[in-house]
């Protein structure tokens, strides 16, 4: 595969090409270098809270396709294990609930709800028995409020990766956020998943394509991005008191109407934090030109769902999935080859872009 030139200057700095956008071999490797490398987010893991609630899932469904188990030991604490039995590689957990252990239906092989080997019949005769490969291997895993992440092996530790959002959002009771599931949805998109993440992290497009939904509640001319290793926050002024957070005292941005915060995390997640709570975004890569983002709500004031950048979600989908799909297209052209950016509305999407060239050309 041909490096993935960036240039660290902006100014001067191409974006990908758009073989990026349309090759399958290069998807295929985007799977082991970036998101096999990377931290991703569990949906549904604020179910687990009682000892013994085991919850098996696959880790980017479609993508990775890594099955693991969440489990709630006996001591409360929350672990994230492989759901691969080590002696025959069954699938141990095959459904949600409670359990005081683990016991494949295949062999009859136990383990703890820690995943430590406890048994195994038949294997009296079995030289240097149990080692420490009969354990379920670990999944590194840390948890913000109801927010839970797993990593198989993480390239950047987990405050690397946070740890800016919550330097600026921690004045947030996010233990007291409650997930929804009534506005909570997948959409299916026909493009390739850093399209998507390209049109989140770019401003330019909000008064073109948001004209009048998202752009009506914006102030365009204080929108900004603030740059983090390997995060990056677009800083979305509200227009109306109204339609701002209530800051407190001593926050960096007190005394500024804030709308949105709307944060990306690399590679693939987008966490949004409006007055009445949270939108959450994953974007699962599907196949070189299909991917699933999947929002998640989580409601901290049900009465301000209802104005302000974070009123109208689904609109504001419809109009940028509209625009990524044609974009998707342009890529197969045969004359098209590569864009620059604008220095003042395209700081994040070169951000994004640089990382991936980093990531990616590791390893060539």
């Amino acid at each position: 595969m041909d490096l993935l030139d960036i240039d660290p200057d902006i100014r001067c700095a191409f974006t990908p090409p758009a073989w990026l956008y349309r090759d399958p071999t290069v998807f295929e490797r985007q799977k082991e270098e970036i998101f096999a490398r990377s931290w991703q987010m569990i949906p549904g893991a604020e179910r687990v809270k009682a000892p013994g609630h085991l919850l098996p899932f696959r880790l980017l469904e479609g993508c990775l396709d890594e099955p693991l188990v969440l489990a709630c030991g006996e001591d409360g604490a929350l672990r994230c294990m492989s759901n691969v039995c080590t002696h025959r590689g069954t699938l141990v957990v095959e459904g949600e609930g409670h359990a005081r252990g683990l016991r494949c239906r295949y062999h009859g092989r136990r383990f703890g709800l820690d995943g430590a080997f406890h048994s195994m019949p038949e294997f009296e005769q079995v030289e240097n028995f149990p080692c420490a490969e009969d354990d379920l291997p670990q999944a590194a895993l840390e948890r913000r409020g109801p927010l839970v992440f797993c990593s198989l092996d993480p390239a950047f530790s987990f405050d690397e990766w946070i740890g800016p959002i919550f330097d600026r959002v921690g004045f947030l009771p996010l233990d007291q956020f409650t997930f929804d599931p009534g506005t909570s949805r997948d959409y299916l998109i026909r493009a390739n998943w850093a399209l998507y993440c390209d049109n989140y992290l770019e401003e330019f497009h909000i008064p073109y394509v948001h004209g009048s939904s998202l752009a009506d509640s914006l102030d365009y001319g204080s929108y900004h991005t603030e740059l983090h290793p390997y995060c990056n926050l677009q800083f979305g002024a509200a227009r109306s008191r109204a339609d701002a957070f209530d800051l407190p005292e001593g926050h960096p941005d007190h005394g500024t109407l804030v709308a949105a915060y709307y944060y990306w995390l690399f590679p693939n997640l987008m966490l949004n934090f409006y007055p009445w709570g949270l939108s959450v975004n994953i974007v699962v890569p599907l196949g070189v030109d299909r991917t699933r983002v999947s929002f998640l709500s989580y409601i901290r004031d049900e009465s301000r769902r209802d104005s302000g950048a974070g009123a109208d979600l689904h609109r504001v989908e419809m109009e940028d999935e509209e625009v990524i799909e044609s974009v998707q297209a342009g890529m197969r052209s045969r004359l098209y080859r590569r864009g620059r950016y604008s220095p003042r509305r395209e700081v994040g999407t070169h951000h994004f872009h640089r990382l991936l060239a980093r990531f990616l050309n590791e390893a060539v």
